[in-house]
C-alpha cells in the first residue's frame, strides 16, 4: 500500500471506530468478558495514548530525529500506571476521535516526507517511518477485530440465547 493509501485508512478507521463504540452505557463499557480481557473503556484509553504517545509520536520521532532514542514506551502497563477503568468513557472516547483527526491532518502535511527514514531499536533493529505507520494501520484493525468480539461475546452473555444460527464465530 502506497503512505496515501495507508493514511486514508487511518482516516476511514475514524468512522468504524466511531460508529463501533459510541452510544454505549456504563453496564456495557465496564463489562469484561474474562478478568483478564480488557473493557471497552480500557480499549478505548489504550487507543487514545497509542494514538497519542506510541504511533503517531514514533512515525513523528523516525521522520524528524531518527538518530535518537526512542522514548521507552509501556502500553500495557498504562492500564492500571494511568488508572484507565477510572476514566469517563465518552470523554475518552471524544478524545480519541479528535486526536485521529488531528493525526491524519499532520501524516497528510507529511506525504513527502522521507518515509524511508530509519532508527535503530534496541530490540528490534532497524525500524522506518514506514513501517511504524504501517503497524498503525495493523494496530487498527487488531482493535477491530478486538472490539467486534467484544460486542459479540457480550452479546452471548447479555442475551443467554444461542448464537449458532448466526454462524460460526
Amino acid at each position: 500500500m502506497s503512505i496515501k493509501e495507508i493514511i486514508k485508512a487511518l482516516e476511514n478507521n475514524q468512522q468504524v471506530f466511531k460508529s463501533l463504540l459510541i452510544s454505549k452505557g456504563e453496564e456495557q463499557y465496564l463489562w469484561k468478558p474474562e478478568p483478564v480481557k480488557w473493557s471497552l473503556l480500557e480499549i478505548v484509553c489504550h487507543l487514545l495514548d497509542e494514538e497519542r504517545d506510541d504511533f503517531k509520536a514514533r512515525v513523528k520521532h523516525v521522520l524528524e530525529t531518527p538518530l535518537k532514542a526512542l522514548i521507552p514506551i509501556d502500553p500495557e502497563g498504562w492500564v492500571k500506571e494511568r488508572a484507565y477503568i477510572t476514566r469517563d468513557y465518552n470523554q475518552t472516547l471524544q478524545a480519541f476521535l479528535e486526536e485521529r483527526h488531528k493525526s491524519v491532518t499532520w501524516l497528510k502535511s507529511q506525504i513527502h516526507a522521507n518515509w524511508d527514514n530509519q532508527l535503530t531499536h534496541p530490540k528490534l533493529g532497524d525500524m522506518s517511518a514506514k513501517l511504524f505507520l504501517t503497524n498503525w494501520l495493523a494496530h487498527d484493525y487488531l482493535h477491530i477485530r478486538q472490539i467486534l468480539r467484544y460486542h459479540y461475546n457480550y452479546l452471548k452473555q447479555k442475551t443467554n440465547i444461542d448464537l449458532g444460527y448466526a454462524g460460526s464465530w
